[in-house]
């Protein structure tokens, strides 16, 4: 048998010997042990928590949307106005508010201000959109329009619970690393004694 095979041959070990585990490292102080581990609890949360929440925070604001989309859609129509004066202006503009007017269907005339495109004769006519109480507003929400918030959503989501990951990693790293500091110099201020006084003999 070589000595390079005996059990008691001394030397480097041997390039097929386990490493020693960094949790049993003599050089490790308590701070890198409740560091690490908590880099990995970290993780931990931060991948199985990141789908969640932004899975249920774009799923609630989609339904959300959702419902005010059927609300909007079940108390908002459209009614033909016309004009009441000229819309001054090219078609290259962008649209003006003009004044228009309309029947209701209890027969009772209305008007209102809408955005119309310029260069619009007096009596044209153009639709718009009106509240249950006959005031004209906006179009209702569609469904794309729900899509897209709750995609954004989610995406806010995803980046808030991002910079809440590293904010609390970094944040663990600065409370570690002071903490390791004060450590670090109550040891030094025994040590330093010693190793003065050996320059001064």
């Amino acid at each position: 048998m070589s000595a390079q095979g005996s059990p008691s041959a001394s030397g480097p070990p041997s390039p097929h010997q386990e490493p020693t585990s960094k949790g049993a490292t003599p050089l490790r102080r308590t701070s890198d042990r409740v560091e690490s581990w908590f880099r990995r609890f970290l993780m931990l949360v931060f991948l199985l928590g990141l789908p969640v929440a932004s899975l249920s925070a774009g799923l609630t604001a989609y339904e959300s949307s959702m419902r005010t989309v059927q609300a909007q859609s079940a108390q908002r129509h459209e009614v033909t106005a016309r004009l009441t004066s000229d819309v001054k202006g090219n078609a290259e503009d962008a649209k003006r508010l003009a004044q228009v007017h309309w029947t209701d269907g209890n027969g009772t005339v209305r008007t209102g201000t809408a955005l119309v495109e310029p260069g619009t004769p007096k009596v044209a006519t153009v639709w718009v959109w009106v509240d249950p109480e006959g005031t004209i507003t906006g179009p209702p929400m569609n469904a794309l329009n729900a899509r897209t918030t709750g995609w954004f959503v989610g995406g806010m989501t995803t980046i808030g619970v991002t910079a809440g990951f590293f904010a609390a990693r970094a944040g663990m790293r600065h409370v570690l690393d002071r903490r390791r500091y004060a450590q670090w110099e109550a040891e030094w201020g025994l040590v330093e004694p010693l190793w003065s006084a050996r320059f001064r003999r």
